[in-house]
């Protein structure tokens, strides 16, 4: 069986955005489930990498990835981009950088380019944004 490879390309700064939390991991990624469910989302899943490595013995910042999606987004998505799939439901990354807690996903406008996405349907994706700037606010600042 002969396996094509080709030279992956390398994610620019500009496909990824990090935001910078107030809060602990946990309370970040509690308040980013919080939301995620308040606006008739679907959480999937948390995935707590730093507990899997602790069970091989191994040691890992506090790391963690929250997997939320919405069926009614996503799917034309899909339908119109199959490779999409690959990268929803949407993904935050939400892991301890020294003493301060980091939350990271991909640039929406970098998943409608890398799936050539109508501009009707990267707008589907485009919520990320707004979603984790209501995480990362501050409590005294009115979330919309």
């Amino acid at each position: 069986m002969s396996v094509q490879t080709n030279a992956a390309p390398r994610a620019s700064a500009d496909q990824l955005i990090t935001k910078l939390s107030p809060l602990s991991v946990e309370e970040t990624v509690a308040q980013l489930s919080q939301i995620v469910v308040g606006q008739g989302l679907t959480l999937f899943d948390v995935i707590d990498h730093s507990a899997a490595a602790k069970t091989v013995g191994l040691q890992l910042r506090d790391t963690k990835v929250v997997i939320f999606g919405s069926p009614q987004a996503g799917t034309p998505v899909m339908q119109a981009a199959p490779l999409a799939a690959l990268d929803l439901p949407l993904k935050v990354l939400v892991w301890a950088d020294g003493d301060q807690t980091k939350l990271a996903y991909t640039a929406p406008a970098a998943l409608a380019a890398r799936y050539q996405l109508s501009d009707e349907l990267a707008a589907r994706l485009a919520g990320i944004n707004k979603l984790t700037d209501a995480v990362i606010a501050q409590p005294n600042e009115p979330q919309s």
